[in-house]
């Protein structure tokens, strides 16, 4: 892959996000992001095999599925971020705000702004909560400060975060709270007005009420710009989507407009496969008597088995979600005897005293 030098400071007008277009309810929407049998390899491996989608323009679109199966590298390939990993090579077309992504002739600084990203863990800069918003607009050539000032609050009262950082600007944003360090990258994010945000897990790490904050920013954002999630959370993607992708080790299994029907693929061929995945250690195969649940083909068990080894303990408990079953309870022994007193607590305090030592 070629390597991209950050061109210098240049001054420009930044249009807004859907400016000058119609926007009629019902009214078909031009595509923002679309792939057409987009392959990707890193090295030998191919990460993902033949995708082809379209995403529609101001539409919450969420990317769903198990670890590994390739959910992170099609979303970083709307903006190149792949570039940046040695050994990548992609065939196909992908088309990102209207730029043919991987064609010589792009500037990729140009779509890295009309394409921002947001990643799992916030990632603000060692600066003050105010510098963090201005950089990009620092880069981009405006030095007015009134204006810079303007734009700054306007970014952050859209990402939610003015009124609990209005009266401290100058404080280092690496003292927010996780919840606000997030919004913060989604306020600088909005400062260089992008068409498209690209979110990687953006509430992974946060708290349920930071999550419900930002989910419920993702509502208010939809108006104006296309957005794409990426999440192992069925509930929220059912939330905040109005299409959900469902990706299977490197397939777009499913891409439908309606989230809950997800979890019936149209094909028959992928059903088995979609149900195996979402079923793996179900209550069913645990209980005697009863067939296993159905599970991946022979040719692709041991690749789903290794990618449910990497899945973290977070993505484990949201996997009972997928299948629509209730968590069986668990099994594990009790660490406690009988009489409710662990064993290591049997002895009573004054034989553990003299025994010690200690008084």
């Amino acid at each position: 892959m070629e390597t991209t030098t950050l061109a210098p400071p240049r001054d420009v007008t930044l249009p807004r996000p859907g400016a000058g277009e119609a926007g009629t309810a019902g009214a078909a929407r031009r595509p923002a992001l679309s792939a057409r049998d987009y392959r990707l390899f890193y090295g030998p491996r191919e990460a993902l095999k033949s995708v082809t989608l379209e995403i529609p323009e101001r539409t919450v679109v969420a990317i769903i599925g198990p670890s590994g199966c390739g959910k992170s590298t099609l979303l970083r390939s709307f903006n190149r971020m792949n570039d940046l990993i040695p050994g990548v090579r992609v065939e196909g077309e992908v088309r990102a705000a209207g730029l043919d992504v991987f064609a010589p002739a792009t500037d990729v600084v140009e779509l890295r702004r009309r394409v921002g990203m947001v990643f799992q863990r916030p990632n603000p800069f060692p600066k003050s909560i105010f510098e963090n918003v201005a950089f990009g607009l620092r880069m981009l050539g405006l030095g007015d400060r009134g204006e810079l000032e303007a734009r700054v609050e306007s970014c952050l009262r859209q990402a939610a975060l003015w009124d609990e950082v209005k009266d401290s600007l100058t404080r280092s944003a690496l003292q927010l709270s996780g919840g606000q360090q997030q919004r913060l990258c989604i306020a600088r994010c909005l400062a260089v007005e992008p068409e498209v945000i690209l979110m990687d897990e953006p509430a992974s790490a946060l708290d349920p009420t930071a999550t419900a904050r930002i989910e419920e920013l993702v509502q208010e954002l939809k108006a104006g710009y296309t957005i794409v999630v990426v999440t192992h959370n069925m509930q929220q993607a059912a939330r905040i989507s109005e299409r959900t992708a469902f990706l299977l080790s490197g397939r777009l299994v499913e891409y439908d407009a309606n989230p809950a029907d997800v979890h019936e693929p149209a094909r028959e061929a992928d059903r088995g496969l979609h149900h195996g995945a979402v079923r793996v250690g179900s209550a069913a195969a645990r209980t005697p008597g009863r067939p296993p649940a159905a599970g991946p083909p022979a040719d692709r068990r041991d690749a789903w088995n290794d990618t449910s080894t990497r899945s973290s303990r977070r993505s484990r408990s949201n996997s009972w979600a997928w299948a629509g079953a209730p968590r069986p309870s668990s099994t594990r022994p009790s660490r406690r005897s009988s009489g409710g007193t662990p064993a290591w607590r049997r002895r009573s305090s004054t034989t553990t005293a003299r025994s010690t030592g200690w008084r």
